[in-house]
């Protein structure tokens, strides 16, 4: 059975995980955020030492490894409860980040949506990132170059996902209103689907 999922996505800083903690609240969705799965990693394990070396760069980790994780945590909250697959739909955020991705989830997901975050002013994204450094004490979000490097990293590895899924699919939202505007916009396209 394929998973119904929805997809949030955009650039680092442009609001996907405070959009998915909002959807996650509303009854019959379930938000799945691949960066929080990467960050709750115990920084001893394989993996956890995987996710380190690799974002401390600003680096996407390897595909493989990414969609293991991601699996292994779909299934651990599926016998958790916490999740149920033919009653909720699962809201996408940081998978898949690639073509390569997309293609590995591609009989694993049946992706209704992709609600893409735009913010086409990076200054803007740049701030917001800093000041989540600050907030939320993320490593990755702390240095300059680390940042400008995910930016380039998205624009390089990560757009081309939304060719791969097409226009039928993707929904562009504008970022840079207020996380109520932005809620209204993607309310709005999921009350269509």
């Amino acid at each position: 059975m394929k998973l119904r999922t929805i997809l949030l996505f955009g650039a680092p800083g442009s609001g996907k995980g405070t959009q998915g903690k909002i959807l996650g609240t509303i009854p019959g969705y379930y938000h799945c955020a691949c960066g929080d799965v990467f960050r709750n990693l115990n920084a001893d394990s394989r993996l956890g030492q995987i996710f380190l070396e690799f974002s401390s760069r600003g680096e996407l980790v390897p595909d493989e490894a990414t969609v293991d994780l991601w699996r292994n945590n779909i299934q651990a909250n599926t016998m958790l409860g916490r999740f149920n697959p033919e009653r909720d739909t699962l809201v996408l955020d940081g998978i898949p980040r690639n073509a390569a991705q997309s293609k590995m989830l591609q009989n694993t997901l049946d992706v209704r949506a992709l609600l893409h975050l735009t913010c086409p002013d990076r200054n803007k994204m740049v701030e917001r990132l800093q000041r989540r450094a600050l907030r939320d004490n993320r490593l990755d979000d702390a240095n300059l170059d680390v940042i400008r490097n995910r930016l380039a990293v998205y624009d390089q590895e990560t757009k081309p996902v939304l060719d791969f899924y097409g226009p039928e699919v993707v929904h562009d939202i504008n970022a840079t209103q207020t996380p109520v505007e932005v809620l209204c916009d993607i309310l709005r396209i999921l009350a269509k689907l």
